[in-house]
């Protein structure tokens, strides 16, 4: 029992890690909080599915066009939800438009796909009982990632742009980085990253137009507990949050696990405001 409830936490954090890293991608270049990356996430389930098992594209170019199209998806968030409101930030406006996005991407789903779960299928054949393809890929896929990430930021010179850009805005303007094109290059590559949690958590999760919201949430609790634009401190988040929820599932079940899940985080950011491996933000005076 212990082995399957370590097994599926680690999946299911690994899946909540990458949705904390989407958001997190998106907010370095922008400073928005964007709530479209659960539902990226549910994209990556529902449009994998549909590109395999409706259409049927083998799984590499099933897992492209899923990518791609996330991407796109990531792309037009930018466009349509986050650039008008960019000169507002502290009215907050991007939680109106951006939510408004996410509404929007679900309820389409749920129009043009199904309102009930359908299967996701397998992908590699390998593994059985707790080495099944269905806990390990979420691991393997948010190691690939946080691996990709680490070298796009520190060794090319597009990654470098992108971290200027987090770092200070102004600054990177002022030296002539074109910041409008990596933020929309940032936020498909949120897309990418958010359809790929959906994808390698596909036979976990289903292919279900309502794992939009819950991913939203999930994935969101990472971030705070790690560190808004840490990475790193997202992964640890989401791993130690899937553990927490699949160990309070077995333990007292049903409608309180979540509340256990609540409770928690509410203790840790009384503690920690600024998250776990969040630094506190310098107030101008």
């Amino acid at each position: 029992m212990l082995a399957s409830i370590v097994a599926s936490g680690l999946a299911v954090g690994a899946v909540y890690a990458l949705i904390g890293i989407t958001y997190n991608t998106m907010f370095a270049t922008s400073r928005v909080m964007s709530f479209t990356s659960g539902q990226l996430g549910m994209l990556g389930g529902v449009l994998g599915s549909m590109f395999i098992l409706r259409l049927g594209l083998p799984i590499l170019p099933g897992l492209a066009a899923t990518l791609a199209v996330c991407a796109l998806v990531g792309v037009v968030t930018e466009i349509v939800a986050v650039r008008p409101v960019l000169k507002s930030l502290e009215q907050h406006l991007y939680v109106l438009s951006t939510l408004a996005v996410a509404l929007l991407i679900q309820h389409l789903t749920a129009l043009e796909w199904s309102t009930e779960p359908q299967p996701f299928p397998k992908l590699v054949g390998i593994g059985v009982g707790i080495w099944d393809e269905k806990y390990w890929l979420p691991v393997v896929a948010c190691a690939a990632t946080i691996g990709g990430l680490e070298y796009l930021y520190r060794k090319t010179l597009v990654g470098r742009a992108f971290v200027a850009i987090a770092e200070d805005n102004f600054a990177a303007r002022a030296l002539g980085l074109p910041e409008r094109n990596l933020r929309i290059a940032s936020y498909a590559l949120a897309g990418a990253i958010g359809a790929l949690a959906g994808f390698a958590g596909g036979q976990l999760l289903l292919a279900f137009f309502a794992n939009g919201p819950l991913l939203n949430f999930y994935g969101f609790i990472p971030v705070a507990l790690g560190g808004l634009g840490n990475n790193r401190g997202a992964v640890i988040g989401g791993i130690g949050l899937g553990l927490f929820q699949q160990a309070a599932n077995f333990l007292v079940g049903g409608i309180f696990s979540s509340v256990a899940v609540f409770t928690l985080f509410i203790i840790v950011l009384l503690a920690a405001p600024q998250g776990l491996f969040g630094s506190a933000t310098a107030r101008r005076v």
